[in-house]
């Protein structure tokens, strides 16, 4: 039978590696995302402000009216601001924090009841290597991805009861279009070409030397759903090439 999966920022890089992975397995995938995003027959779109509780709430609804369960739910919305902490403008701030980390939670508190119900379900929170580090002039982002882990952990306790895992995937350079913008922000901020770049900021902190690819953290992410993980809760794991 067909899983019945919800992914937020599912038009992104990662958000679409994920959304082939379901679909190539035959499951139904709703997109949620701030504008139409569906992409092909076993894709549903649903327009979803993860910031905004009436809008998750009419999304799980939605889902749920019109397959009586949601099988996995993918914490995937994700945006990024550099500056440093004395320059950090407050509303970016705020925004980094409500997509991230309220947006996580909203999904969550709205989609949980009805898996306890089942008595089943997967919850996959995208944090990130930055949830178990830091960088300089990332400091929303930080502490959003670190509150993923934490929010990750308390749901995984409560959930743990009625069959659910909830874990954590922290991934580490991924070649989308937002990493790619920061990297030739920071390039030519420092008067450096991308290799230059990339040799300077990621690769003496990571043993692979190299981006990591989406469908590498999908797989993952593919993996955490199914049933051969359902011993498997709680957990922060890192695709991040050796950092």
């Amino acid at each position: 039978m067909a899983r019945i999966v919800a992914i937020t920022g599912a038009s992104g890089g990662l958000g679409m590696a994920m959304v082939q992975q379901f679909v190539d397995a035959g499951d139904i995938v709703y997109m949620l995302d701030l504008s139409d995003s569906a992409a092909g027959e076993n894709t549903r779109s649903i327009i979803t402000d993860v910031t905004d509780e009436v809008s998750v709430k009419h999304a799980i609804d939605t889902i749920i009216e019109a397959h009586g369960k949601l099988d996995v739910l993918i914490n995937n919305a994700g945006l990024q601001h550099r500056d440093k902490v004395e320059d950090f403008p407050v509303q970016k701030w705020r925004q980094l924090i409500d997509v991230m980390l309220t947006g996580t939670f909203l999904m969550t508190k709205y989609a949980l009841p009805h898996m306890k119900t089942a008595k089943a379900g997967r919850i996959i929170n995208m944090s990130s290597i930055h949830g178990m580090m830091a960088t300089p002039e990332k400091s929303a982002y930080v502490a959003a991805k670190h509150g993923v882990i934490g929010l990750t952990d308390v749901t995984g306790i409560e959930a743990a009861p009625f069959g659910i895992t909830v874990n954590a995937v922290c991934p580490g350079p991924v070649k989308t279009p937002m990493i790619v913008r920061q990297l030739e922000d920071l390039a030519q901020s420092e008067g450096l070409d991308e290799q230059e770049a990339l040799k300077r900021i990621i690769y003496p902190k990571q043993a692979q030397e190299r981006f990591i690819e989406p469908h590498e953290v999908a797989n993952t992410v593919f993996f955490l759903a199914s049933e051969a993980a359902s011993g498997i809760t709680m957990e922060h794991i890192k695709v991040a090439g050796g950092m």
